[in-house]
């Protein structure tokens, strides 16, 4: 008899919820840590994951991909089974237990996201030049037929194109910081075409694998002085922008300019169900980017 279904003194026991995604990770990541899993051992087949753990292959299949990210699982494939990371090292350490630079952290986090069947992911930043990058991983994934999401919406808030941006700006002041200043244009040209990119990419997958996307992007009335990257509604990523004085050529000029470098911004991450802080940061920072884009953000036209 199936133990889910089994009686006591004659009274059906409850039905046992299915475990999620993350709950199958978090107990292999355990094996894992503990021991139980050594480097480079070849893990049971997704199949047998499925069975063990009562769940789909498609939440094996997520579990493995986060498991993946954090590096400690390589081959990770419809195909094969997996295996535990030869050189385990600072992945025991946890995804997050060391920030890094976003242009390392980002990608496999984003990989990650896309192994959900409605992939929902909310982004604030300066251009999303960042984002743009990040987003080639899953997008290689799917075109080499190792992921398919069903879903896939995607919302991003840039600042305004005619407000005059706290950075990047002239150190002198020379050739002003205005919407009309040669560094606010060239920042302008910048936002909008990785915006293009960004949405085109996306959407492009509409013809090539029927995947219901949306990408739609706001205006803010500020400069953002940090990042925030918000997937499938259970992780928060979060960097600040941190300004330094360097020399760039704009319009054939060099100028001295205070900006960021986006990619180089050291990424923290934050999972809800790995504790009250980290739970309450995920949803206060979901909160936060729900009402920024339904009261003082406006139509983003990537034009002007």
């Amino acid at each position: 008899m199936d133990p889910e279904h089994a009686t006591v003194n004659g009274v059906k026991s409850p039905r046992r919820p299915q475990r999620t995604h993350r709950e199958v990770a978090d107990e292999l990541r355990a094996r894992i840590r503990s021991g139980a899993l050594r480097a480079g051992q070849r893990m049971p087949t997704q199949a047998q994951l499925a069975d063990e753990f009562g769940v789909e292959r498609g939440a094996v299949r997520q579990a493995l991909r986060i498991l993946q990210s954090e590096h400690l699982l390589t081959n990770v494939s419809k195909g094969s089974p997996a295996t535990v990371a030869p050189d385990l090292g600072k992945a025991l350490t946890g995804p997050f237990a060391v920030p890094s630079a976003t242009t390392v952290a980002l990608a496999p986090r984003i990989a990650a996201a896309f192994a959900a069947e409605h992939v929902e992911i909310d982004v604030l930043c300066l251009t999303s030049v960042s984002l743009t990058l990040a987003i080639g991983e899953p997008l290689r994934e799917i075109y080499a037929g190792r992921l398919k999401p069903a879903k896939v919406d995607l919302r991003v808030l840039l600042p305004a194109h005619d407000i005059p941006l706290a950075f990047p700006v002239p150190v002198t002041g020379r050739g002003g910081s205005g919407p009309l200043s040669p560094v606010h244009r060239r920042w302008l040209a910048m936002r909008n075409a990785q915006g293009r990119v960004l949405r085109h990419n996306m959407l492009a997958l509409r013809a090539s694998h029927g995947i219901d996307v949306s990408v739609s992007f706001r205006a803010l009335p500020f400069t953002p002085p940090m990042k925030l990257y918000l997937l499938n509604g259970s992780e928060a990523l979060f960097a600040y922008y941190t300004l330094t004085r360097r020399g760039q050529e704009v319009d054939h000029e060099d100028l001295e300019m205070y900006d960021a470098d986006g990619l180089q911004s050291t990424l923290f991450g934050f999972e809800r169900g790995a504790g009250p802080r980290d739970t309450s940061f995920v949803d206060q920072s979901h909160r936060w980017f729900d009402a920024l884009w339904g009261t003082i953000s406006s139509e983003l036209a990537l034009t002007g």
